[in-house]
């Protein structure tokens, strides 16, 4: 088979990860395994904001913010981070995709999401920020680092990850970036 009998829709739709194409952050199309993974019709997703696959507003506003601030000089993001399901159940979703225009990052882009839930299990009941910094800990980053990246103090996020780490009966922050990976 040449390259032009290739069909882009086939393998669109084909794609063993879920994707969905982007118009000024509302789902302008999307393929069958993200509608498989998010447990939605295609009426319930096709253009509608992503915000519905979040499991608040604030992150859905907080996460467009981020892309905006994070993306590579190429239009390239990706991270980890907690998703919502249309039945409501919270999930640990890795999510990458590129904006097709990086000066204008929300304009038009294509995203790929992994189901990370057969090897992350969400064990405690987190609140957003706390979901976020966990997200932002399995990165990496410090805590000057996640503050920036927030906007918050680095005392904030040492009392968050100071709660996480109740929540989840770690010892130390490796040890806690650990329990978040093989929850």
């Amino acid at each position: 088979m040449s390259s032009d009998d290739l069909d882009y829709r086939v393998a669109f739709d084909l794609a063993p990860i879920g994707l969905a194409i982007s118009r000024n952050r509302l789902m302008i199309d999307c393929n069958q395994q993200l509608l498989d993974m998010f447990g939605a019709t295609r009426e319930q997703l096709v253009g509608r904001s992503f915000a519905v696959l979040y499991p608040t507003h604030d992150e859905f506003e907080r996460t467009g913010a981020r892309i905006v601030a994070s993306l590579d000089r190429d239009g390239w993001y990706a991270d980890e981070r907690v998703m919502k399901r249309a039945g409501g159940e919270l999930f640990w979703c890795h999510v990458s995709g590129r904006a097709l225009d990086p000066a204008r990052p929300h304009a038009s882009g294509i995203w790929s999401f992994e189901d990370l839930s057969a090897t992350r299990q969400l064990k405690a009941d987190l609140t957003a920020r706390e979901r976020e910094i966990a997200a932002l800990l399995i990165e990496g980053l410090t805590s000057k680092l996640i503050g920036k990246r927030l906007g918050v103090s680095p005392r904030t996020v040492d009392v968050y990850r100071a709660r996480l780490m109740k929540k989840y009966g770690a010892a130390s922050t490796p040890d806690l970036v650990h329990r978040l990976l093989v929850s």
